[in-house]
């Protein structure tokens, strides 16, 4: 009875939002005292792995004897499992599911249910998806403490900071409201923001948090629904990373956040062609390590997942405006593109638009 009542409070949206400290049990961190300044030199250093996982995104975190995860890659893979156990991992203290799309919290479940794991971070919002109520199982039947951050959070766990910049409330689009952190160690930081898109990065600058970083994973794997030129005049990164697959159906990254990442002065990095990528630093310097060579370029076979795009997308196919796309969203997941017709105001001529326009496509 515990389980399905918890179980149907967070999927109404109902979970509510606990103030969060160290994660769950905790190694002590040495106190400070009043006005002391930490030293700039880190103990250990902080390696962080953006794992090549095709089209999807997972980030994970190792410093001091703790570690994070950042998403987990798609549903219907092993890969963030493999890679786990080649760095021998047995315990994560944090796991982080940006948002519940299948291609951020896909192996999340099987992450829980492998590892010791001493909390777990998601936005609020639910989904429908046997990904999603899975995940929620695996966290309820391990008895792991659920947590939500909101903008404004900051923790430290040992030597890192996590600062989260968004959301500050839910808006009801998971991508916007991706979770987003700016996390530092010593001097050196780095933004991940799931898929938030442009509207999300304008609410972060407009916030006043901290926004500078060394390095930066692009939101929604270089899709040009984020990654605007005021974000990256914000961010100013060094390095600019994107998690997406090798010839995927979806044309990441667009030629044109490429081209204003690179006009900003940033190197860039992706997943599809160079592997994955580590980045080390002892708080003061970092290097990157790539699996391979490859420079990054835009993706071909570009297609709107109507299941799986935003707003901001949705309106780039033929005859779809705002209200239309935010429908869209609501009757989701669909089945074959002939389903559309299930919204109220998209008739089969509008259908032949968008079938003839070519750039609609229905992902899991």
């Amino acid at each position: 009875m515990k389980k399905l009542l918890w179980l149907a409070v967070l999927l109404l949206g109902l979970a509510g939002c606990v103030p969060l400290g160290e994660p769950a049990n905790p190694k002590p961190a040495e106190p400070e005292q009043p006005g002391q300044q930490a030293t700039p030199e880190q103990p250990g250093g902080l390696a962080v792995h953006y794992i090549d996982v095709g089209q999807g995104s997972a980030a994970y975190l190792e410093w001091d004897g703790y570690s994070m995860l950042i998403d987990a890659g798609d549903w219907n893979a092993s890969d963030v499992l493999v890679y786990l156990d080649k760095l021998q991992v047995e315990k994560i203290d944090i796991a982080v599911g940006t948002h519940p799309d299948a291609d951020h919290i896909g192996q999340l479940a099987r992450v829980i249910e492998t590892y010791e794991v001493g909390e777990v971070w998601m936005s609020g919002n639910t989904s429908s998806s046997n990904t999603f109520i899975r995940t929620l199982e695996a966290v309820d039947e391990a008895e792991i403490p659920y947590e939500e951050p909101r903008r404004g959070g900051e923790y430290e766990i040992g030597s890192l900071e996590v600062e989260v910049l968004h959301p500050e409330e839910l808006s009801g689009d998971t991508n916007s409201d991706s979770l987003s952190f700016r996390i530092s160690y010593g001097e050196t930081a780095f933004i991940f923001t799931g898929d938030a898109d442009i509207q999300a990065e304008q609410e972060m600058v407009s916030s006043g948090l901290p926004l500078e970083a060394d390095i930066l994973l692009m939101g929604h794997h270089g899709s040009n629904t984020s990654t605007s030129r005021e974000f990256l005049q914000a961010v100013e990164p060094d390095v600019a990373i994107y998690s997406a697959g090798l010839d995927n159906p979806y044309g990441h990254p667009y030629a044109e956040v490429l081209a204003s990442v690179e006009n900003e002065g940033a190197e860039v990095y992706g997943t599809d062609v160079n592997g994955t990528i580590v980045v080390e630093t002892d708080g003061q310097e970092y290097s990157v390590e790539t699996e391979r060579e490859g420079v990054a370029k835009e993706g071909s076979n570009r297609c709107v997942d109507i299941n799986g795009a935003s707003t901001a997308e949705l309106t780039e196919l033929k005859g779809i405006g705002e209200a239309l796309a935010k429908a869209i969203i609501d009757e989701r997941p669909f089945e074959t593109l002939d389903d559309l017709t299930r919204v109220n105001g998209i008739g089969k001529g509008k259908l032949a638009g968008l079938k003839e326009q070519g750039l609609a496509c229905v992902g899991e």
